[in-house]
């Protein structure tokens, strides 16, 4: 009881992404440009999926959505780490520290759900065109957005009342960026074996079925877009699905690297540098990759800026 009431009154240190020493000013002009650009980028994409009629459709429906989930994400981590190095204050309140935790675990879940129903929906597009109107009706949509939230919150409602409810009698130091749950549950010395089971329960729900579906979906699209007679066409899908490929492999694999891996394998930097992947260069990856090199998304912002 003493040493929760000490973690309440104290709250914890963040240590950060950036140190203090030559190169570090770099990283943080660097971070600093990937989360304005990230915010523009999704910004943008919001913006003219709600205006364009020519974007009225479920697959931009689904894009303007997962913009709206990068851009509460990078905002729940990127704007307190870079004030931190700037103010050269690094504690984080326990009441906060449970606020981050909480809020990235549930934009984070509803991302993974929301990125493996968006492969579903390409695969119906390309594979089975013709059913697409049943299969990824309105309502489908609605559920599928539906389904994301609720996973992403059975994410945090889950896990955050467990990792934060353990007695943190090591250390208040945080050797990370933000309070990342296995980052936090390394400070624990109480009994975690609750906590790791319900987290390998969570972590194949939220990581490895919609990494399934998504891996089935486009193996699918490949098989489909060999079988093309136009070589142009092959030749587009096979670039754009690739590009898909990678965003996604980046955003799970560095996630499931950070909760699936056992400890052994973990290292402060490898944690850092993972989570960095999945927390900061994706929201600026999937506008960029699914969004703004599409034609139609260039033609409305064309619109746009003829409309000012």
């Amino acid at each position: 009881m003493n040493e929760n009431n000490e973690t309440l009154t104290r709250g914890f240190t963040l240590l950060g992404l950036f140190t203090h020493d030559k190169g570090s000013g770099f990283f943080f002009g660097v971070i600093c440009a990937v989360f304005f650009m990230a915010m523009i980028a999704n910004g943008v994409m919001i913006f003219l999926i709600n205006i364009d009629p020519h974007l009225h459709t479920p697959m931009y429906f689904l894009l303007s959505h997962l913009s709206i989930i990068d851009t509460l994400y990078i905002s729940t981590i990127v704007p307190k780490m870079l004030v931190d190095y700037l103010m050269g204050e690094r504690t984080i309140s326990f009441i906060a520290c449970t606020a981050q935790c909480f809020l990235y675990m549930g934009f984070m879940g509803a991302e993974f759900f929301l990125l493996g129903l968006m492969a579903y929906d390409r695969y119906v597009a390309i594979c089975n065109p013709l059913r697409y109107p049943v299969l990824i009706s309105w309502p489908v949509c609605w559920m599928i957005l539906a389904s994301s939230w609720f996973g992403g919150a059975l994410d945090s409602f889950l896990l955050t009342p467990i990792t934060m409810s353990l007695p943190f009698c090591a250390s208040h130091q945080i050797n990370h960026f933000f309070c990342e749950a296995p980052t936090m549950l390394r400070l624990a010395c109480g009994d975690r074996t609750t906590y790791e089971t319900v987290m390998y329960v969570c972590c194949v729900a939220m990581l490895l079925i919609p990494f399934s579906v998504v891996t089935a979906s486009y193996t699918r699209i490949l098989i489909t877009v060999h079988q093309m007679t136009s070589a142009e066409g092959r030749k587009k899908a096979f670039a754009t699905c690739s590009s898909h490929m990678i965003v996604v492999t980046l955003f799970y694999g560095a996630a499931l690297y950070t909760y699936m891996l056992p400890q052994s394998y973990h290292t402060p930097i490898k944690d850092k540098v993972f989570s960095a992947f999945y927390t900061i260069l994706t929201p600026l990856l999937n506008p960029l990759i699914y969004s703004l090199r599409n034609k139609d998304v260039m033609g409305a912002l064309k619109r746009a800026v003829a409309r000012c």
